[in-house]
């Protein structure tokens, strides 16, 4: 009856099924484990719960649960359906000082990223210094509760600034990060998480899984936050025009969350302990670009205006992954294209506002 219940409200099936059909061969290992995970009430976390609890059902894998956040009550507001999930509980706590609960996880997935907190804020050393704490927090815990893996999910701003020659930036670049640069202080907090999760891995026997993430789409992306694809897909959700504020000549790209789990679910089970993965899309679009696909994906086309005009002689920004590591070590690629995952991004938030 559980099962059912989830299956009428999560309108998520054929993307959890895709998930499902690229990790199928990977699950047994959790078969009757507990997993704990922090971040799990975000965009990486809601995704991370919908294709576990999934699976678990599908694969009746006996596998359970225990979610780090702060309000499990505005939780159960946003997802009803994870929240009453039988394989799916709640542990309240702050990331950086949480109690630790009792008892054994084998697994855990630290994909908290409160630090955005501090980055509207601006204070570059708070953040940094909650990331490390949070993240030697959660290592410290891995100690003792009996974890065989931990997957960290890193950010692909731990390379500072992508030179503008380079068109995809590779796990071997060391990088250029500045602390006191607001841009660039989230890139070093995760970086320094990165050097304490290999420490921990050498000197404790806990296998680490480091994922640096770049730029995602799907459900649960937030609207009102500092996503470009978000604030577009918000514009277009309430009639146009789609606002472009800057001059739309910066370098991103977007994986669709379904892929996006399927990486992340294969780094954790499969990935080589201590050696970093990007995760991401290596295919290229201006920001100008994604508006415009964006725009021409509502059943109605409507304006994307922007607000600045290119500077002559100034080189694109980038942020762009070379994925060639994690397709040819673990065989992860981009199965869902940009356009379609747009479609199913805009469906699913129109369906949430019927």
């Amino acid at each position: 009856m559980e099962v059912l219940v989830r299956e009428v409200h999560n309108t998520l099936t054929d993307d959890l099924d895709h998930i499902l059909t690229h990790t199928g061969n990977l699950w047994d290992e959790l078969r009757n484990q507990r997993i704990f995970i922090t971040g799990g009430t975000g965009f990486f976390g809601c995704w991370l719960l919908e294709s576990l609890a999934w699976v678990n059902d599908k694969l009746g894998l006996n596998a359970s649960a225990l979610v780090l956040t702060r309000n499990p009550d505005r939780f159960r507001k946003k997802a009803p359906h994870l929240a009453a999930h039988p394989a799916i509980n709640f542990h309240v706590g702050d990331v950086k000082d949480f109690d630790f609960p009792i008892g054994n996880f084998s697994y855990i997935v630290h994909a908290s990223n409160e630090a955005l907190d501090y980055v509207k804020e601006q204070n570059c050393r708070l953040m940094t210094n909650h990331m490390i704490q949070a993240a030697k927090h959660v290592l410290d815990f891995a100690k003792i509760c009996g974890t065989k893996k931990i997957l960290f999910t890193s950010s692909g701003t731990v390379y500072g600034p992508q030179p503008p020659d380079m068109l995809c930036i590779s796990e071997d670049y060391t990088g250029t990060r500045n602390i006191d640069d607001f841009r660039y202080a989230h890139g070093d907090g995760k970086f320094k998480a990165e050097l304490l999760c290999s420490e921990y891995a050498k000197n404790y026997n806990i296998e680490v899984k480091i994922a640096r993430c770049f730029s995602f789409l799907g459900a649960y992306l937030p609207l009102d936050s500092n996503y470009a694809a978000g604030n577009f897909i918000r514009d277009g959700l309430n009639g146009g025009p789609i606002i472009l504020k800057g001059d739309g000549t910066p370098y991103r790209s977007y994986l669709y969350a379904a892929d996006l789990m399927g990486w992340l679910w294969t780094i954790l089970f499969k990935g080589e302990s201590s050696r970093p993965y990007n995760v991401g899309s290596a295919e290229p679009v201006t920001i100008r670009d994604l508006a415009q696909r964006i725009a021409l994906a509502f059943p109605n086309p409507m304006e994307v205006m922007i607000a600045k005009s290119p500077i002559s002689g100034q080189r694109d920004e980038m942020y762009v992954p070379d994925t060639k590591r994690a397709q040819k070590e673990l065989n992860l690629h981009q199965w869902i294209s940009l356009e379609e995952g747009i479609k199913k991004t805009i469906k699913w938030y129109a369906r949430q506002e019927r």
